[in-house]
């Protein structure tokens, strides 16, 4: 509504519906209002206390770094840093002069000493290599004859096996995208690919992986402990979840159109760990006989609470799962009767820490969020 109505002209109940759907419209501003305040208070969100990546955080500037004096290394007579000089560089050129450029006096070979020596490194062109091939024809009967070709010259895609590993590296390795990977092989070597051209090679090359992603499927499939996690990624315009599954052995990433758990049940194929290890998400739990809940995620969360106000439940958890992190990097030097003291010491400390009331609705959501996800967020984590 941008303007009042002539209200002489409503009757009672043409008001009385004007005065309800404006109430309304006060309630949501209301809680709009109360919604935006709430927000004033809260610090913004960082690698350090959130899910946010670490290329979205704030980089300070680097302090000046101080200058190096001395030689330089492999020169003669030059000051400052450099790299060495090459082990067995491909061409030696010595520069000689005939004539002293001071007193004009005629240079021998043998009146001269090395006043320095230094590198200079070029690329060598890149460019494409074109091999034509032809295929007879009989002329009796118009039939074609083909001679045994040399691998890598059979019919089919004119790019070969290196120029696709490349592509595959760049876009896979370094995350260049199909469009400035067809961009940067044109500018670079002078190799004209589209991206369809470029999607139908890494599409034949997918059967080449198929073997290796089955080993690390089966090997996950028996594997004791498991971590997952999964996050968003972006698909032809749409949100997808790449999901990654891994132990000190394997990793492997699987992207779904699901969050749901049942690309959990998929990539296991029904087989059962000892061990789960995730954050509190509730499509990551009951998948193991027993669940590590993630305490780089937990700690996370209450640096965030810590930020936001909290100076009750936060810190108190924070320090414990500190604790739990020290005393699991020493767990293989302990005897098992001292695990096992450290892990009741630990129980008794985080019964203490859930007993409290944090006013901070930060630290309420924290604390509220733990003990609806799992009991014991601080057993020490085992090995593999």
């Amino acid at each position: 509504m941008t303007q009042l109505p002539d209200l002489s002209r409503l009757s009672h109940d043409e008001k009385d519906a004007l005065i309800l759907a404006l109430w309304a419209q006060v309630q949501l501003l209301t809680a709009r209002v109360a919604e935006l305040e709430a927000k004033l208070g809260v610090p913004p969100k960082t690698p350090d206390n959130s899910s946010v990546p670490p290329s979205k955080g704030h980089k300070p500037n680097q302090a000046k770094k101080a200058k190096r004096s001395g030689p330089r290394q492999g020169s003669l007579g030059r000051t400052g840093g450099g790299r060495a000089l090459a082990a067995n560089p491909d061409e030696v050129v010595t520069a000689k002069p005939v004539r002293c450029a001071h007193c004009q006096a005629a240079l021998g070979a043998t009146d001269q000493t090395l006043h320095g020596r230094y590198d200079k490194i070029e690329l060598t062109k890149v460019a494409p290599v074109v091999t034509r091939v032809y295929a007879g024809q009989c002329p009796s009967c118009g039939g074609i004859t083909l001679a045994p070709l040399p691998e890598g010259l059979e019919p089919g895609t004119p790019f070969s096996l290196n120029i696709v590993a490349l592509a595959m590296y760049l876009r896979f390795v370094h995350a260049v995208s199909d469009r400035r990977l067809s961009r940067l092989l044109i500018e670079l070597f002078g190799l004209a690919i589209s991206e369809g051209a470029l999607d139908a090679a890494f599409r034949r090359g997918k059967p080449e992986f198929d073997a290796d992603v089955a080993n690390i499927l089966a090997r996950l499939r028996r594997a004791r402990v498991i971590c997952s996690d999964e996050t968003t990624v972006r698909i032809d315009g749409r949100t997808c979840w790449n999901w990654v599954f891994q132990n000190d052995e394997v990793v492997i990433h699987v992207v779904r159109k699901s969050r749901g758990a049942c690309v959990v049940a998929e990539v296991l194929g029904g087989h059962r760990p000892a061990i789960w290890v995730s954050d509190l998400y509730s499509a990551q739990q009951g998948h193991a006989a027993d669940w590590q809940v993630c305490l780089a995620h937990q700690l996370r969360d209450c640096q965030f609470a810590i930020e936001a106000g909290d100076a009750v439940f936060a810190p108190r958890m924070k320090a414990l799962l500190l604790r739990a992190v020290v005393i699991a990097r020493r767990r293989g030097d302990l005897a098992e009767s001292t695990r096992r003291e450290y892990r009741r010491r630990l129980d008794r400390a985080l019964d203490a820490v859930m007993a409290l009331a944090p006013a901070n609705r930060h630290g309420q959501r924290l604390r509220r969020r733990l003990r609806q996800g799992s009991r014991p967020p601080v057993h020490l984590p085992r090995p593999s």
